[in-house]
C-alpha cells in the first residue's frame, strides 16, 4: 500500500512538474512573440492611394527601409496616384514620392520627408535589407501587415504566424491576371496574403526581415489561392538601384517611338470620353468583329493594365498602347466587376484595319 502510494505522489509530483514546464514554456514563447511584435510594427507602414471602385482596394502594406524614410512596398495600381499617403505606427500621416518600380520584381520604393519627422534623438526604426538572413523550409515566420485595412492610425497592424512549407517557383495568376515574378517565394503555411496585406514583412523568430508579402495569386497547378512572400535576395538589388536612382523612367525620345504606333482604335476598343485629368480607362464601347470584340472584351469594363504596366487613367491607357508597334500582341488586364481578366489582341494588318461607325 506504501509503494502504491509512494508511485501516485512520484506521478503527480512528475505531472505537476511537466505542466510547470510547458507553462512555462508557453509564457516565454509569448513573451518572445510580444518582444518579435514590439520590434517589428513600427517599422510596418500602412498605404493609401488610388482604387476604391469595383472591388479595387485603395489601400495595402508597405516597409520602413532606411532612416531616411524610403519604404518598400509592392508595384500595385494603389501607387498610381498623386496622392499617397504613408501612416507611421504612431499614427503620423505623411505623403509618399515614388522613387521608382520593378515591374520583373513587382516591387516599388516610396520616399517620405525625413525633415518632417520629429523623432528627436531616436532613429527611425527600419529593416536593413542586406542583414536579411535565407529561410528554409520549415522555419518558423511572422507576417505583419495591414490586411483588410484593419488599422487605419496608430493601431497595430497584424501578425500572423506560421512555418516556410515550401520553397517554390511562382506559377500563378490572379484571375485572368499572370504574375510577372517567376522566381522561387516562400509558400506559408498561413493566410498571410489578404486584402491590402501586399508589401507586408515577413520575419523570422528574431524578427529578421526574411521576404516581402505579394499579392492575392492563385496557383496555376493546383488552383488554389497562394500565401507567399519573395525574398529579400530576389529583390535587394534591385532596391538598392531604385535608390540609387537607376530605375528612374527616362523620357522617351524620338528613337524610341514606333514607326508605325498601336493605337486602341485599331484594336476596336473606343474608351469613355476623356472629360477630367484622371477619367477612368473604361471601355465604352467595343467596335463590331474588331480583335476586341473577338477576345471577348465588353462595354464597362476597366482597364488597369497593358502587359506590365499599370494605367489608371484614359490618358495614360492611350501613352500606353501608343508604345507598341501597330502590328505587335499585347495582353490587356481588365476589371469586369470583382474579377481581373487578361486579353491576348493583335491588331488586324492596315488593309483590314476596323473602321468606327
Amino acid at each position: 500500500m506504501n509503494s502504491l502510494l509512494t508511485r501516485i505522489r512520484w506521478h503527480w509530483i512528475v505531472w505537476a512538474a511537466t505542466c510547470v514546464l510547458a507553462s512555462t514554456t508557453a509564457v516565454r514563447a509569448n513573451d518572445s512573440l510580444s518582444a518579435v511584435a514590439r520590434d517589428v510594427r513600427p517599422k510596418i507602414v500602412k498605404i493609401y492611394g488610388a482604387g476604391g471602385v469595383r472591388g479595387l482596394e485603395a489601400y495595402q502594406s508597405g516597409m520602413l527601409i532606411s532612416a531616411d524614410g524610403h519604404v518598400l512596398t509592392a508595384w500595385s495600381y494603389v501607387l498610381d496616384s498623386d496622392d499617397v499617403a504613408v501612416v507611421l505606427d504612431d499614427g503620423r500621416r505623411f505623403t509618399a514620392e515614388l522613387v521608382g518600380a520593378d515591374p520583373l520584381t513587382e516591387v516599388a520604393v516610396l520616399k517620405i520627408d525625413p525633415g518632417r519627422i520629429d523623432l528627436g534623438q531616436e532613429q527611425l526604426a527600419h529593416f536593413d535589407l542586406h542583414a536579411s538572413p535565407v529561410a528554409d523550409v520549415g522555419t518558423r515566420v511572422l507576417a505583419f501587415s495591414n490586411l483588410f485595412g484593419i488599422a487605419t492610425g496608430n493601431e497595430p497592424v497584424s501578425m500572423l504566424q506560421g512555418y516556410v512549407s515550401a520553397v517554390a517557383p511562382l506559377e500563378a495568376r490572379r484571375g485572368g491576371f499572370s504574375a510577372n515574378y517567376r522566381g522561387d517565394v516562400y509558400i506559408v503555411d498561413a493566410a498571410t496574403n489578404n486584402p491590402g496585406a501586399s508589401g507586408g514583412a515577413l520575419v523570422d523568430g528574431q524578427g529578421r526581415l526574411v521576404g516581402m508579402l505579394g499579392k492575392e495569386l492563385r496557383s496555376e497547378l493546383t488552383g488554389t489561392w497562394l500565401n507567399y512572400a519573395l525574398p529579400v535576395a530576389a529583390f535587394a538589388s534591385t532596391v538598392d538601384s531604385i535608390r540609387a536612382g537607376d530605375f528612374s523612367p527616362r523620357p522617351l525620345t524620338a528613337a524610341d517611338q514606333p514607326d508605325n504606333p498601336l493605337s486602341l482604335a485599331a484594336l476596336g476598343i473606343v474608351l469613355v470620353p476623356d472629360v477630367v485629368t484622371r477619367t477612368p480607362p473604361y471601355v465604352d464601347r467595343v467596335l463590331p468583329a474588331s480583335p476586341a470584340a473577338k477576345a471577348g472584351l465588353r462595354a464597362d469594363d476597366l482597364i488597369v493594365m497593358f502587359d506590365s504596366q499599370v494605367v489608371a487613367s484614359r490618358r495614360q491607357a492611350d501613352a500606353a498602347v501608343e508604345q507598341f508597334e501597330r502590328d505587335a500582341t499585347v495582353r490587356i488586364s481588365v476589371l469586369r466587376g470583382e474579377a481581373l481578366l487578361e486579353f491576348t489582341l493583335t491588331a488586324p494588318a492596315e488593309a483590314e484595319s476596323t473602321n468606327e461607325e
